[in-house]
């Protein structure tokens, strides 16, 4: 299965009550399209966020972010239903027990199959603007990765981060020779490059309920990524 993700602010409520993943008393998780940002930034403009009143379903007050994904990124986003729910959530990803599993396709291959990538990583505003760096005084960074496929110098990776840090694996596959398809800050696309970044977040697990089944929802790929998975081994609708 594939899905399309359209241009500047593409979608209404309905179209994102359409890429519920799943749901219940306490949380979301939407399949997040890329090039949209979760929520506003200093500059002000249009988020996510403004069409979370369409997910109520009965309840007084919209969902809120349990996390975050970048603008660019696309896939797995989990939302609290209300304020227990958001405290039950913060405290499973501050305590890293939520697993994520990302897709990405890089330009280049890691000298190894498969390892873990562990830099620091500190956040420094320039004149230019923000980006993370990989520095002593950063704070704590993991990255796991595996090669699952491989065509015409470029990898399709999975990539499973062990702490949230911003940016975390956009720099860790930079780090690894192996900047991600369209990156535009710490790879090879220049800024203005039409070829949107190939970082999907493909998978979530949340040990939201004791006792209970663990939740795991998988998006799948956005459209733009699907010709680079393909060429790498990826069979659609798998």
């Amino acid at each position: 299965m594939t899905r399309a993700d359209a241009g500047p602010f593409p979608i209404t409520g309905t179209d994102l009550q359409s890429r519920i993943l799943y749901r219940d008393a306490l949380m979301l998780i939407i399949d997040k399209p890329t090039g949209l940002p979760v929520h506003a930034g200093p500059g002000g403009g249009r988020s996510l966020e403004d069409l979370f009143d369409a997910l109520r379903f009965g309840l007084p007050n919209p969902p809120a972010l349990a996390h975050r994904l970048d603008r660019d990124t696309s896939g797995c986003l989990v939302l609290g239903r209300h304020r227990r729910a958001l405290r039950r959530l913060g405290g499973l990803f501050s305590e890293g027990k939520v697993e994520k599993i990302y897709w990405a396709v890089v330009e280049g291959r890691p000298a190894a199959a498969s390892g873990r990538v562990e830099h620091p990583l500190k956040k420094i505003t320039q004149k230019a603007g923000w980006r993370m760096v990989v520095a002593a005084d950063g704070q704590r960074a993991i990255t796991d990765y595996r090669v699952i496929g491989e065509s015409g110098g470029r990898s399709w990776i999975e990539f499973r981060p062990r702490t949230g840090r911003t940016h975390q694996i956009r720099v860790h596959a930079a780090m690894l020779g192996c900047p991600l398809v369209g990156e535009p800050v710490y790879g090879r696309a220049p800024p203005d490059a039409r070829v949107p970044l190939h970082l999907h977040a493909r998978e979530i697990s949340v040990p939201l309920h004791e006792g209970k089944p663990i939740v795991t929802a998988v998006a799948p790929p956005p459209t733009h990524m699907i010709a680079a998975l393909v060429s790498c081994g990826y069979v659609v609708n798998q």
